[in-house]
């Protein structure tokens, strides 16, 4: 499902709400809500949306980890493991969360952490979409059938590019070239899926996912075979979008 807005600021509270409802609702039922969480600067109105909503026990949440960059150290403003700490762990106060670390034994990481969330099922992931397409660190052509939870993935340049873009990084020489990433059939067990993709430079991503073909060339497009899954827009993001879509606000 398709829900457009006509700004960044009212489609990531509206995402917020969406989101906390679902962590109150596994709470309720299950006395405890797992959750994934996604980073990058799209996701930063969300994730501030989202610890500022009441009525959640954020004691009660287990978090893991999109993806994350292999040799970045967490002290580097571009570590996703320092954006969820200092973003939405600390500053929502969940204390039970897995970590993707990048900077030592990337092998045994993808092990540990998808022995973890393979224990049992994902209420909710929060993913983001790439301005090629990717969802999480899967950049096309993605791998639509491994059943690892987790992978060592190579980073095209069309993704390094995105993140100098962003001013993650002076140039591309900086970025990093391998990352360790969730599965796109990982994200997809997930019993409910909120992507989460404002700004103009997503609109020919959302075009390619949402009204092309199901391909791992346009990863994320396999977000239309999910049954639970809505995808936030904005103006800027939905732009290049042929179809009749109803506007959320």
């Amino acid at each position: 499902m398709l829900k457009i807005f006509n700004d960044k600021k009212s489609m990531s509270k509206a995402a917020a709400d969406h989101a906390a409802a679902a962590i109150r609702e596994a709470i309720s039922l299950n006395g405890t809500a797992r959750i994934v969480a996604a980073t990058g600067a799209s996701q930063f109105d969300f994730l501030e949306a989202l610890t500022h909503e009441p009525g959640i026990d954020w004691s009660k949440v287990e978090a893991f980890h999109l993806d994350e960059y292999i040799g970045l150290p967490v002290t580097h403003p571009a570590s996703f493991r320092k954006i969820l700490l200092e973003r939405l762990f600390e500053k929502a106060g969940i204390t039970k969360y897995h970590l993707l670390d990048g900077d030592r034994d990337p092998a045994g990481t993808v092990k540990r952490v998808g022995q973890e969330i393979s224990s049992a099922p994902i209420d909710i992931a929060f993913v983001g979409i790439g301005e090629n397409g990717h969802l999480a660190f899967n950049d096309p052509p993605a791998d639509f059938e491994t059943e690892e939870p987790y992978l060592i993935v190579n980073l095209d340049e069309a993704c390094r590019q995105q993140q100098v873009g962003e001013g993650w990084f002076a140039d591309i020489s900086e970025v990093p070239k391998q990352a360790l990433s969730m599965s796109v059939r990982q994200v997809l067990k997930s019993r409910e899926i909120v992507a989460v993709v404002p700004d103009a430079r997503k609109a020919p991503a959302v075009k390619a996912c949402f009204e092309g073909p199901i391909s791992p060339s346009a990863p994320s497009s396999i977000l239309r075979t999910h049954s639970n899954a809505t995808i936030y827009l904005d103006r800027n993001s939905a732009a290049l979008l042929t179809a009749a879509l109803e506007t959320s606000a």
